[in-house]
């Protein structure tokens, strides 16, 4: 493993300083990145922040804590330590070495692969920006700042792949990352729940939890890839892509406390008017992020990641301990279906082409468990509210039941019938101005807003009075 060099311009562990072309066309590229930060990224000014930077991707541990100013973060380029003997695991060139190169007949597919992923990166910046503004603690806009800086970070490794393989074309996918901006009329974000706002710190939540629990998925079937350096690439992302959801999961824990802590204060349900968010209205928030956050696992059945599969390219969640052939020619699983009529059924199809609803089934399960988890809060204040998952069907853009609308519980409405419903199941522009209205900063060292409870300790053994940002 090359050990990172942190004299470089850019940090990294992939002995950029012996190739002085792909050296220089990074060094090129710094400078419009930077700008772009200055541009779209945090809009609040601080002097530094308490921040989790990258020095080591080995087993001994891979990064340090420390006050930094946010412009001087050192963004840098980590892959994995690499295995000698690693096999391709999965498709047709199942029990071949991992490539170390990229095979010209798969040269577009994977650089598809890799400009999607790289373009949810920048996206979250973007969505997250304003957010520093109505921080509920300084211990919450620390872990902000440090979900910005790793995203920002996750940039760099696609754009390291994209120079490094791709040559031309990939150094113009490159800079194209920087021109889209989330929800631009003009050039939005690939994906659309990357081009959707993240207004309030309960939709970042929600998004932490919902849609970066998306990222980790999709990293763990592209960490499989028989191309080598991406798949070291993910590997690493995923380390930190662990503390994004930790965000997201403690977050709606607080959140669901807080509002159950006024709710036995007051013996009401009414909460909003002492300054805590209703737990419907939490529930309201957690099937919109949920259902748009499924759609990002696109069409259950696949042709293209059936390819995918098959090439080599991108495979299943945890592929090695899937016990099958890895194959996958002559299996079968069933998947949901629409009849004619419009009726949800099921159907037996190519587990081949039905790999986007299997890994879709990996994310719904482990989504359960936050579910659990924040439920276990209502029990604890002997609360009846349960919050739940939805419906796959519910709120769907992509897919097979995009051309229908149901209930959270399932049942298939007329067009007429959801939209005249539709307020009791996602956020309606009261909601929102509501929860926008709770939006006040708090950025005094050991105090909090109203609506949410503080954690049980802070980052790093630091007390959660610590002063995890200077402000400017």
């Amino acid at each position: 493993m090359a050990i990172a060099n942190y004299d470089e311009k850019i940090p990294n562990n992939v002995d950029l300083g012996d190739d002085r072309r792909l050296k220089r066309a990074l060094e090129s590229w710094q400078p419009n990145f930077i700008n772009w930060w200055k541009q779209m990224g945090p809009t609040l000014p601080t002097d530094d922040v308490y921040l989790r930077t990258a020095i080591n991707v080995g087993r001994d541990g891979w990064a340090q804590f420390g006050h930094v100013a946010m412009e001087e973060y050192r963004w840098g380029i980590f892959l994995a330590e690499r295995d000698a003997n690693r096999k391709v695991a999965f498709g047709a060139h199942k029990g071949e070495d991992a490539w170390q190169q990229v095979p010209g007949e798969y040269r577009s597919d994977l650089q598809r692969l890799i400009v999607i992923q790289g373009d949810t990166e920048p996206a979250s910046v973007e969505q997250q920006r304003n957010l520093g503004l109505s921080a509920p603690s300084l211990y919450d806009l620390r872990n902000l700042f440090q979900v910005n800086v790793e995203e920002g970070r996750h940039l760099w490794a696609m754009v390291y792949l994209l120079h490094a393989y791709f040559g031309r074309e990939g150094r113009e996918e490159a800079d194209e990352l920087l021109l889209r901006n989330s929800g631009s009329s003009d050039s939005p974000r690939i994906l659309g729940a990357f081009n959707e706002e993240t207004p309030d710190w309960l939709s970042f939540f929600m998004f932490t939890y919902f849609t970066d629990r998306d990222g980790k998925y999709q990293l763990g079937t592209l960490k499989e890839s028989a191309f080598d350096p991406l798949s070291r690439t993910c590997e690493f992302m995923l380390k930190e892509e662990s503390h994004h959801m930790f965000v997201g999961t403690t977050g709606i824990d607080r959140v669901v406390r807080r509002s159950c802590e006024v709710m036995a204060e007051h013996d009401t349900y009414d909460i909003a008017q002492y300054g805590a968010i209703p737990l419907d209205v939490i529930q309201k928030y957690l099937n919109f992020h949920y259902s748009v956050s499924l759609d990002l696992f696109g069409s259950e059945i696949s042709t293209n990641a059936a390819n995918y599969f098959t090439m080599g390219l991108k495979g299943r969640w945890a592929e090695e301990a899937q016990n099958d052939d890895h194959i996958l020619q002559s299996t079968t699983v069933s998947v949901d279906s629409l009849t004619e009529s419009g009726v949800i059924t099921s159907k037996e199809v190519s587990a081949l082409t039905a790999l986007n609803h299997t890994l879709r089934n990996e994310y719904i399960a482990d989504c359960r468990n936050g579910v659990t988890r924040w439920n276990r809060v209502l029990e604890e204040f002997g609360v009846d509210f349960r919050l739940r998952l939805p419906a796959t069907s519910f709120n769907r853009r992509v897919g097979i039941f995009s051309p229908i609308e149901t209930t959270p519980d399932g049942e298939i409405l007329s067009l007429d019938d959801f939209n005249s419903t539709k307020e009791r199941y996602l956020p309606t522009e009261a909601d929102k101005a509501f929860v926008r209205s709770l939006m006040k900063p708090v950025y005094e060292p050991g105090k909090i807003a109203s609506w949410i409870a503080p954690p049980i300790k802070g980052i790093n053994n630091q007390p959660f009075d610590y002063e995890y940002v200077h402000l400017a």
